[in-house]
């Protein structure tokens, strides 16, 4: 078509919309120049996008479009099926599909990508990118896909995957560690362990188990670790020294070494699993300059119960309470703190209360370590002569609960019969309490075959 043709086919100004006489190359009343208006598009046959009524008839065309049904909900408290965008095929007047507007979120629906997982979208041209939040409705099958393919799923979205360095690729929140929180029930014994509300790792660590004596009758064990913060790697070094004390004692108390005996040799196991980690650099930091002389160190507190027995062992300030059945009796602690405070006690220099409402009270004057002064392992019998609770804890219950009878009443009445659940109220009462260290607790019920038994 000439420049002439088409000036002559408009019918009004493109500007003002004026009425345009054949040849004018100018509109008379804004001056349009009408020689700068564009060829117009082959004519194609246009389609109008309309939404059909119930039960009307659809727009006659073959171009006319058919609407998809919109996503179904499965649940009540999710917003009413709504149709996105991207539902809707569309072309141009070349009849080419439209391409996504710039700056537009754009879905990931196509056939080969991941089903079910969320990809990012762009946020805006200035190249910030916004995380897709997950599809309840498909999370729980993302969940199930990441299971099956031995991929970790997020326990925050439900639907991203976890990168090596312990991240969600979808959401970024940072994913709970093993030692984090732990449990354990062995029998009659029980123990939970929690990484607390302030420390970023759960430096203390525990061992339960079960083996027999010589005769045949039952020998039950409970260690319990707190790693030294100010010391380097203590979450290594609590780990180390309740699998090495564990695994003395399972193998000296079937061969008949007395429990206290044994107790004895497990400490010394311990410290010397721990003094090897100073030797071995391990997973510390190549720029830690204080490695060496910062070695591993922490706590360690245990008890057995075998043979009519009650024995335990620490060194440092976890502890060890016994708590009667029978709630009439009174509770007790059965061990005392290798501790600034104690030793201020000790000395007559101060009281109790005094001692421990000082700054230093926490500051621990044993532990094992290569770098501990001389080690003296505490070891201690009882014969109980009636059945009770033991509690072995680190500093992080009974920071909460100090005193034997503040002890007691914090296990639950049931926590005999239940050792594991009154091992999680435990540390529950301790995170309640403001949770700002590691907390680990385990509890032994201790049963009395024959009344009548003295105590040693």
């Amino acid at each position: 078509m000439s420049q002439s043709h088409q000036q002559a086919s408009l019918p009004g100004c493109p500007s003002c919309e004026e009425p345009l006489e054949p040849g004018d190359l100018f509109c008379g009343a804004c001056g349009y120049d009408l020689s700068a208006v564009p060829a117009p598009p082959a004519d194609r046959p246009t389609v109008a996008i309309t939404v059909p009524g119930q039960g009307a008839a659809a727009p006659v065309g073959a171009g006319a479009v058919e609407w998809p049904s919109a996503s179904a909900t499965d649940s009540s408290d999710l917003p009413a099926p709504t149709h996105r965008p991207a539902d809707l095929p569309g072309v141009d007047s070349a009849g080419k599909p439209l391409p996504a507007a710039e700056g537009a979120a754009v879905r990931y629906d196509e056939p080969d990508s991941p089903e079910g997982a969320a990809q990012p979208a762009r946020a805006d041209a200035a190249g910030d990118f916004e995380l897709a939040a997950p599809d309840p409705r498909t999370a729980e099958h993302a969940a199930a896909g990441g299971e099956a393919s031995g991929a970790k799923v997020c326990v925050a979205c439900r639907s991203g995957h976890v990168d090596t360095d312990g991240y969600c690729e979808n959401c970024g929140h940072a994913q709970p560690r093993e030692r984090d929180h732990m449990e354990q029930e062995l029998g009659s014994v029980a123990a939970v362990s929690d990484r607390g509300l302030r420390h970023h790792r759960n430096e203390d660590a525990f061992a339960v188990s079960s083996t027999a004596l010589p005769d045949g009758s039952p020998a039950v064990v409970a260690i319990v670790c707190d790693g030294v913060s100010s010391a380097s790697r203590p979450d290594e070094a609590s780990a180390a020294a309740a699998s090495a004390a564990n695994e003395s004692l399972l193998e000296s108390l079937p061969r008949g070494t007395h429990a206290q005996q044994a107790m004895h040799e497990a400490i010394l196991a311990a410290s010397e699993a721990v003094n090897a980690l100073a030797q071995d650099p391990g997973q510390a930091l190549e720029h830690d300059q204080h490695r060496h002389q910062n070695a591993p160190a922490c706590t360690l507190v245990g008890a057995i119960m075998a043979g009519g027995l009650l024995v335990v062992g620490w060194v440092g300030d976890s502890r060890v309470y016994w708590v009667p059945e029978d709630r009439s009796h009174p509770p007790a602690r059965l061990t005392e703190d290798d501790s600034w405070a104690a030793q201020m006690v000790a000395t007559g220099l101060m009281n109790e209360a005094e001692a421990y409402a000082d700054e230093r009270a926490h500051a621990i004057t044993g532990w094992l370590g290569a770098d501990a002064y001389e080690l003296e392992p505490h070891t201690a019998s009882f014969k109980p002569d009636r059945p009770g609770l033991v509690v072995v804890c680190t500093d992080g219950l009974w920071n909460y609960a100090e005193a034997a009878a503040e002890m007691a009443a914090a296990v639950p009445a049931d926590a005999y019969e239940r050792p594991l659940h009154g091992a999680q109220v435990l540390v529950g009462h301790a995170l309640d309490g403001g949770g700002h260290d590691n907390v680990t607790v385990a509890l032994l019920p201790f049963a009395v075959a024959a009344r009548g038994a003295g105590s040693a």
